[in-house]
């Protein structure tokens, strides 16, 4: 009786084990979701992120915004904003009064990493599953195909007709999970040249450390 509970927790806990092929109709939601997104001219969203930890039962919760075009991206939060330009990262924390410049890794899938690998990173390394369908939305799941990953799955609701994300959860294997509920969606808006940089003459009085 232990060995079958235990199996079965198993099956629960890594889902992805149970099928080894991409669900065709997962895969046709996620071409169409990607395709319209990288196409436009850029990505805006305002969201409320929510990361809870079962661990030690932990919880916490803040607003933020995203404008990305391609591996560009202004990630504005509440307690810091994070400017790449597709090699460069700088990193403000307004209250200690300075920013971090960086040169980030490519193997980082998580939305804070890098935004954009929401909309592609289903290509590769991943198995997807439709979970459910709805009149006005689709519910995805994605699991690693890597065991070592350090997340178990990341599940996306996308919104019927227009194909714009409504939620994205990532479920980690340390007991933490990080939702980003969407409030705002928009694939209209035209970045400027300075839209993916920090500009000091902005934040006069900020230090600066270059950890290149």
């Amino acid at each position: 009786m232990k060995k079958i509970l235990f199996l079965a927790f198993l099956q629960l806990l890594f889902p992805a084990r149970g099928f080894s092929q991409n669900d065709p109709a997962a895969l046709a939601v996620l071409d169409r979701f990607s395709s319209r997104a990288l196409g436009a001219p850029s990505v805006s969203m305002e969201f409320n992120l929510r990361t809870e930890n079962l661990a030690d039962r932990t919880s916490s919760s803040r607003k933020g915004s995203v404008i990305l075009a391609g591996d560009k991206y202004k990630l504005d939060l509440e307690d810091n904003i994070i400017w790449f330009n597709g090699t460069t990262s700088w990193n403000l924390l307004p209250a200690e009064k300075e920013v971090t410049i960086t040169t980030p890794g490519k193997n980082d899938d998580s939305f804070l990493g890098k935004p954009s690998q929401i909309f592609s990173l289903y290509r590769k390394g991943y198995k997807s599953r439709l979970l459910e369908e709805k009149a006005d939305s689709y519910l995805i799941d994605l699991y690693p195909e890597e065991l070592n990953s350090d997340h178990v799955r990341i599940r996306l609701k996308i919104g019927k007709p227009a194909l714009d994300l409504r939620n994205l959860e990532y479920k980690y294997k340390n007991g933490t999970t990080i939702t980003l509920d969407v409030t705002s969606f928009d694939l209209k808006k035209n970045p400027s040249s300075t839209t993916f940089i920090f500009e000091p003459e902005k934040y006069r009085g900020v230090e600066i450390i270059d950890m290149r």
